[in-house]
C-alpha cells in the first residue's frame, strides 16, 4: 500500500505540540537538532525504497518523543497492512483519534477493516472520510468495492461513475465500474467498459484479463491478438505478464486451443513464482488429525452455542461452492454472505492459524467452554449483520475446509456443507484462474496434486470426527440432477423447498468470485471431465493425484 497523503502533505510532518516522552530503550533515540518532520521525510523515502524495516525504525523513533504524532502512527499503519493487519488498524485508529479532520486517514482505516471482513466500520469510515473530501476519488473507489463485496452492486454504480467523472483515467475506477457491472451480470456493459479502458492504455494488463473473464468466446476476437503482441513487450513487468498470459489462455481455451491456452497457463504461474511448503503444511495436517480426534470433540459437548443460523459451505476453490451458495441464497430464508474471512482471522486469534503447527495444542479454546461460547457469539453477532433477518447465513470460504474442527466446537448446530468435484476436474479448474499468492499451491500442476490429497486426506478424517454431520454437495450429481440435489441440500439446512431455489441464475445481487460468469447461466455440462481436453499436459497432476484421480 502506498502513502496517500494530501496535495499540502508537508504541513502534516509539523511537530506536533506537547511534552516530550522518553525514548524506548529499544528505539535509538534523536540526534540533537533531528526533529519529527525530518525523520519522518526519512521515513517515507525508506518506504518508497521497499527498506520497510528502515522506515519502521524511524517512526518509532518519533513516537519514542512523540507518542502520538498522527503522521508516524498512520505511515506505520500502511508498513503492517497486509503482514499484521490486526496491528495496522490499531495505528490508523490512534492516527484518526489524533487527527480526525483528515480523510486519509480514514480511507486507510476503512482498508484495514475490510482486510479483517469488518463491513460495517469500514463502510461508516469511507463515507466520513468523503464527506471531508467528497471529490476523494480513492474513497469513491474503495466504497465501491466494498460494496460490491457486501452483494450490494447497485450502489458501487454511481460511486464510480462519480469517480470516472472526476479522473477519467483513473484505473481502479475503470476497473471497478466494470467489476461492478459484471457482478450484477450486466456482462456486456462491463466487457464496453473495459475495451474502452483498453483503447485508453488504462491498467492495460489486468484490463484485457478482467475482459477475457467476462464472457465466453465463440470466435477469435481482436484483442487476442493484442494480448500476444503484448506479450512480446520487453519493458512488461512480471505482473503484468502474469494478466496478460491469463488472459491469452483464458481466450484460446474458450477457443478449444486447448495445447496453446496450456502454454500460456503455465507461463503465467512461472512469471509469478509463487512457491509452496508442502512438507509444512502435511505436517500441520497430522498434527490437526492427531489434536481433533473424535474422543477430543466427544469430551467438548456443550461447547459453543446451539445457534442454526450459521451455514459454512466449503471445499476446494473450482468445486462448486459458488454455485451451491447461489441455490441456497435463491431460498428466501437464506441469505449468502460471500467468502468471509472473520472465521480464519478468529482461528489464528485462537492458535489456529494455518500451518503453523506448534499452537494447536496450546490453544486455550480446546480447554475453555466459556471462551468457545464467547467466542461463538461474537462471531454470530457479525453473521447477524450482514441479515438481521435471515433463518441461515451463508459463508462459503472454501478453505474453511481447514478448520471444521473449529466450527464444530464453536457452532455444534451449524449446517457445512462439502461441495466435492472430480478431482483433475477441479484441480485443472484451479489451475487456469490468476489466484493470488494465498494460493500458492496453484503454483504448478504436480504441488497442486499433492495439495489436493492432503485437503482429501483432511476431508477424510472430519468425516470420521463428525459423522452425518457434514453434507457432502457432489458437483456432478448437481449437475446431473438439479432439481434432487437441490432439494437434498435444502432440506438438509432444515428448511421447506422452495421453487426459487431451481432458478439461482435468476437472483438478484452481486456475484464476486470468477464464477460470476457462469453462475448467471442456468446449470450446464461441459465442465464435467473438462481435464480430459489437456489429457498429455496435465499428467504431473493426474500422476501427483495418484489413487484420488478418477480416470
Amino acid at each position: 500500500m502506498q502513502n496517500r497523503l494530501p496535495p499540502a502533505w508537508s504541513k502534516h510532518l509539523k511537530t506536533p505540540s506537547g511534552s516530550k516522552a522518553q525514548a524506548s530503550p529499544k528505539v535509538k533515540p534523536l540526534a540533537p537538532g533531528q526533529d519529527d518532520s525530518l525523520l519522518l521525510r526519512r521515513a517515507l523515502e525508506r518506504q518508497q525504497a521497499k527498506d520497510l524495516a528502515g522506515a519502521q525504525d524511524l517512526c518509532l523513533r518519533v513516537l519514542a518523543r512523540t507518542p502520538n504524532h498522527p503522521l508516524a502512527l498512520y505511515i506505520l499503519g500502511t508498513l503492517l497492512l497486509g503482514y499484521d493487519d490486526e496491528m495496522a488498524l490499531r495505528y490508523f485508529a490512534r492516527a484518526v483519534g489524533e487527527e480526525p479532520g483528515n480523510p486519509y486517514y480514514h480511507l486507510s482505516l476503512s482498508e484495514a477493516y475490510l482486510k479483517v471482513s469488518e463491513y460495517t466500520p469500514a463502510i461508516r469510515h469511507l463515507q466520513h472520510a468523503l464527506k471531508l473530501k467528497p471529490d476523494l476519488v480513492e474513497a469513491l473507489c474503495e466504497l465501491g468495492r466494498t460494496y460490491v463485496g457486501i452483494d450490494k452492486a447497485d450502489l458501487a454504480l454511481p460511486l464510480y461513475e462519480k469517480a470516472i467523472g472526476i479522473d477519467s483515467s483513473h484505473p481502479i475506477a475503470r476497473r471497478g465500474l466494470a467489476s461492478a457491472l459484471t457482478s450484477l451480470g450486466r456482462m456486456e456493459e462491463a466487457g464496453q467498459h473495459l475495451k474502452r479502458a483498453i483503447e485508453l492504455r488504462i491498467a492495460l494488463p489486468a484490463a484485457y484479463n478482467d475482459f477475457a473473464q467476462s464472457r465466453k468466446f465463440t470466435e477469435e476476437p481482436a484483442e487476442l491478438a493484442s494480448i500476444l503482441a503484448e506479450l512480446r513487450n520487453p519493458n512488461l513487468d512480471m505482473e503484468g505478464a502474469v494478466q496478460l498470459h491469463h488472459a491469452a489462455g483464458k481466450i484460446l481455451n474458450d477457443l478449444r486451443r486447448y495445447g496453446e491456452a496450456i502454454g500460456h497457463f503455465e507461463k503465467g504461474k512461472q512469471a509469478a513464482g509463487h512457491k509452496f511448503d508442502l512438507e509444512t503444511y502435511r505436517s500441520w495436517v497430522d498434527t490437526v488429525i492427531d489434536i481433533f480426534t473424535p474422543e477430543m470433540v466427544a469430551s467438548r459437548a456443550g461447547y459453543g452455542i446451539p445457534s442454526e443460523v450459521p451455514v459454512f459451505v466449503l471445499g476446494m476453490p473450482r468445486s462448486g461452492t459458488t454455485l451451491t451458495e447461489q441455490i441456497c441464497a435463491s431460498h428466501p430464508s437464506v441469505h449468502g454472505a460471500g467468502e468471509l474471512s472473520k472465521l480464519r482471522r478468529m482461528a489464528n486469534g485462537l492458535g489456529f492459524r494455518t500451518g503453523v503447527s506448534e499452537t494447536l495444542g496450546q490453544s486455550r479454546l480446546a480447554s475453555r467452554r466459556e471462551l468457545s461460547r464467547a467466542v461463538a457469539e461474537e462471531h454470530l453477532s457479525y453473521l447477524r449483520e450482514h441479515a438481521p433477518g435471515a433463518l441461515r447465513v451463508v459463508d462459503k470460504m472454501p478453505h474453511n475446509f481447514e478448520l471444521i474442527g473449529l466450527i464444530g466446537l464453536l457452532f455444534p448446530n451449524a449446517r457445512i456443507v462439502h461441495c466435492r468435484r472430480d478431482a483433475i476436474d477441479n484441480c485443472v479448474s484451479c489451475f487456469v484462474l490468476n489466484f493470488s499468492e494465498t494460493h500458492s499451491y496453484n503454483a504448478d500442476l504436480r504441488t497442486l496434486g499433492l495439495y489436493y490429497r492432503e485437503y482429501d486426506r483432511l476431508m477424510r478424517h472430519w468425516n470420521k470426527v463428525f459423522p452425518g454431520r457434514i453434507f457432502e454437495n457432489r458437483y456432478e450429481t448437481l449437475i446431473e440432477d438439479q432439481e434432487a440435489q437441490s432439494r437434498r441440500l435444502i432440506d438438509y439446512l432444515g428448511l421447506p423447498w422452495d421453487d426459487a431455489c431451481l432458478r439461482f441464475f435468476d437472483r438478484e445481487g452481486s456475484v464476486n468470485t470468477p464464477s460470476r460468469w457462469q453462475v448467471r447461466q442456468p446449470i450446464y455440462s461441459s465442465s464435467v471431465k473438462r481435464w480430459k481436453n489437456y489429457e498429455a499436459q496435465i499428467q504431473p497432476l493426474i500422476q501427483s493425484l495418484g489413487d484420488v484421480a478418477e480416470l
